[in-house]
């Protein structure tokens, strides 16, 4: 019988094993807002500005973007939060792969609905592989992302930090869910 006694020490798990932990707890909260997620969540928009995807001419979509972060920070949509979720992320595992990190315009956005659930679903496989193979020396190497040439700043910070911005995210869009469930005429 495998008993724990009070006040007996535990072995501290590795930072990798904190880091996937804490990114696998996080992602199990999104999973029950994407699992809710209709079509229409995901361009709705809860208020004026707001900041959302465009399609265009050529069907793809383009997210609205300012370089200087407006006064007042656009409300943004389930779309918006999607494709920004997706940008960093893919960037981000572009940086911990040892490849030249995307642009921004290079980000592609599924659409609405299940395009976006499975690309969220793949990065999320990819990132969880790539957390698999780092090793502590791995952990101590300065980030490239997203403190450009800063010392100060491991790649254990960088992990640290898409957890962060994940659970932020997740948030974000469980709330403007909840929020558009809830301003449903009936």
């Amino acid at each position: 019988m495998n008993a724990t006694v009070p006040g007996a020490a535990h072995p501290a798990p590795s930072r990798r094993d904190l880091l996937t932990g804490q990114f696998e707890l996080t992602w199990s909260l999104f999973e029950y807002h994407l699992e809710r997620l209709e079509p229409e969540d995901f361009l709705w928009e809860p208020a004026a500005p707001s900041w959302t995807l465009h399609r265009t001419a050529d069907g793809t979509w383009v997210p609205d973007w300012a370089e200087t972060e407006p006064d007042p920070v656009p409300v943004p949509t389930i779309a918006w939060l999607t494709w920004h979720l997706g940008w960093w992320w893919s960037v981000t595992l572009d940086h911990l792969d040892g490849r030249p990190p995307r642009e921004r315009a290079d980000i592609v956005w599924p659409g609405e609905g299940a395009p976006t659930l499975q690309w969220l679903r793949t990065l999320r496989t990819e990132w969880l592989t790539a957390l698999a193979r780092l090793t502590d020396t791995d952990l101590d190497a300065t980030a490239p992302f997203p403190w450009p040439d800063d010392p100060a700043h491991s790649v254990a910070d960088m992990l640290a930090w898409a957890n962060a911005e994940l659970m932020k995210n997740v948030a974000e869009i469980g709330q403007l869910r909840l929020f558009r469930a809830v301003s449903r005429p009936g």
